[in-house]
């Protein structure tokens, strides 16, 4: 009952356009995935354990990839121009990324950070600057303003 009012709320406020609900969502699920996989990986793979960067590129490439299909199918439910979107959407995780592999072994072997909490950081860095990007510029539509639902 009170989750119900709260989304309805939220609906007033955004005058109908659910997308910023379905971001929400994909983004959730996107952190959980991101953010499950590389421990995962060093946890589960007996060589990661001391190559933490292995690990981290091969999670950021298979999040990249699921990434892309929440938001493209799930968010912004755009239609063609998956090479434009993939491209444009995977320059936006790339910067981040190049950031991430810089930082991340700063805070590990100089600040002594544990490789897992580094990483939940850099995942509030994307939740708050990737709704901007992606829907200003990765699943931008011809001709669409900037409020109108798919």
């Amino acid at each position: 009952m009170i989750a119900r009012s709260i989304v309805q709320k939220i609906n007033r406020t955004i005058g109908g356009d659910r997308r910023p609900l379905r971001f929400i969502a994909a983004g959730a699920a996107n952190t959980v995935f991101g953010l499950g996989i590389y421990p995962l990986l060093l946890w589960s793979v007996p060589l990661l354990h001391t190559h933490y960067l292995v690990a981290l590129g091969i999670a950021q490439a298979v999040s990249l990839c699921f990434a892309f299909a929440t938001y493209k199918l799930g968010v912004f439910r755009t239609r063609g121009n998956i090479l434009r979107e993939f491209g444009t959407f995977a320059s936006f995780y790339l910067v981040n990324y190049a950031a991430n592999w810089v930082a991340l072994p700063l805070l590990v072997e100089v600040g002594g950070a544990q490789p897992v909490i580094a990483q939940l950081g850099f995942a509030f860095v994307l939740i708050v600057t990737s709704w901007f990007w992606h829907s200003k510029v990765t699943f931008r539509s011809a001709g669409a303003t900037a409020g109108s639902e798919p």
